[in-house]
């Protein structure tokens, strides 16, 4: 998977409630039709363009741009997809495809791996971060054609494909061959840190982030004689994803009481999501870290938390996306991402443009977005998180300092 197009498709909280209805079929009322035939401005201007542009234009590429003009002018969030497009966000959202398993970016003009995912074909080879891919079955990349070069090498589990690459102290480019085979995106990262804390990074919030978060908490808990002092859950840097995702991390520390609200036009745009019983950590401290790249569905957590008593918050102000979109599957493999409701945190709050101001400041906190993240360790953020959730033991007055 591509680190550039995630974070591009990212600020976005994409429902599962309406993602997989039909089509709308066009109404035939006599008002529709009045509306749809009384578009003599249009009319006007595609006859120019087809008569008098300088080359021709099909009328299937008129049509289509002038899908993706309408609803592009509705708000930042909303987009028409195409095919390709389409399939790459269901792969996002789904946190599994069929690949060689390294994340990619584009740095000084090269296409660099950002890192090998653990237990894939790439990281079983011996491929690192770093590693500059250099073809792709023997097929030079483009710096300026990433989405291609994913694309090639992605493909059916139990097929092969060929990569060479330039690696820093190696004279000679190292050559790869692959059997592709169905990956794991692990959207969570977990790690034990000194004084029995435990920090958890999430980076999205996809389908398989409520078991990947569940496994990171077994694993925090594994070989501990007791629970858990406090946990640093780390949202900096997080785009959003799937809304029932982000509400279900929320889900794991609260026992009860409403994690989001959300209103719209349609009956299915209007819900309210609520906690089941059960915190994962049983009460434990609980700070989490956020910045302006913390958006969306890392938004609904914090905010939930925060509402709730639950989690303090520490860093920068978060990036103010309130709204949620559907996914609606088109003709021809298309869809259209619309925007469908605006949601409210449990106070009634809507963070829509104004983001959530942490209980803590703690100024340029973020580095998730750094081509080369600070281990967690040397992380200030997380150094403030770890003596804050220490303070809070010996009293809130402490804490508050």
């Amino acid at each position: 998977m591509s680190i550039g197009v995630l974070a591009g498709a990212g600020l976005t909280l994409m429902g599962r409630v309406l993602a997989d209805r039909q089509p709308v079929q066009p109404s035939t009322s006599v008002a529709a039709v009045r509306d749809w035939t009384d578009h003599r401005l249009l009319d006007e201007v595609v006859a120019r363009v087809r008569r008098e542009y300088v080359e021709p234009v099909r009328d299937a590429a008129i049509e289509q741009a002038a899908v993706e003009g309408v609803v592009a002018s509705l708000d930042p969030h909303s987009a028409f997809l195409t095919a390709a497009q389409y399939d790459e966000m269901r792969i996002s959202t789904a946190g599994r495809y069929s690949g060689v398993g390294i994340e990619v970016s584009v740095r000084d003009g090269r296409i660099v791996v950002a890192a090998p995912i653990d237990g894939s074909p790439a990281a079983r080879a011996g491929m690192r971060t770093g590693d500059v891919i250099l073809s792709v079955d023997d097929v030079a990349v483009n710096a300026g054609q990433l989405n291609a070069t994913i694309e090639q090498m992605r493909g059916n589990a139990g097929s092969h494909v060929r990569l060479a690459v330039g690696r820093t102290g190696e004279p000679e480019p190292l050559q790869f061959d692959l059997e592709r085979s169905e990956v794991h995106m692990r959207t969570v990262r977990a790690e034990s840190l000194p004084g029995g804390y435990g920090y958890l990074r999430i980076t999205q919030f996809s389908d398989s982030t409520p078991a990947d978060l569940r496994a990171s908490l077994d694993e925090l808990q594994a070989n501990r004689a007791s629970a858990l002092s406090g946990l640093v859950l780390d949202l900096r840097g997080n785009p959003g994803g799937v809304l029932e995702s982000a509400v279900s991390v929320a889900d794991e520390f609260l026992d009860s009481g409403m994690i989001v609200r959300a209103d719209g036009r349609t009956p299915d745009a209007r819900f309210e999501m609520d906690a089941t019983p059960g915190d994962a950590i049983h009460g434990a401290a609980l700070v989490v870290l956020v910045d302006g790249g913390s958006a969306s569905g890392s938004e609904i957590v914090a905010g939930a938390l925060r509402d709730h008593h639950r989690a303090t918050l520490m860093g920068e102000r978060t990036f103010g996306k309130g709204s949620v979109q559907t996914v609606i599957p088109l003709r021809d493999g298309q869809a259209l991402k619309l925007t469908t409701s605006r949601y409210f945190t449990p106070s009634g709050a809507s963070i829509h443009e104004r983001g959530i101001e942490p209980d803590v400041v703690l100024p340029q906190s973020g580095q998730a977005g750094a081509a080369r993240p600070e281990p967690t360790a040397r992380d200030v953020a997380t150094q403030a998180a770890v003596q804050y959730l220490r303070d809070r033991g010996l009293g809130t007055q402490y804490a508050r300092r």
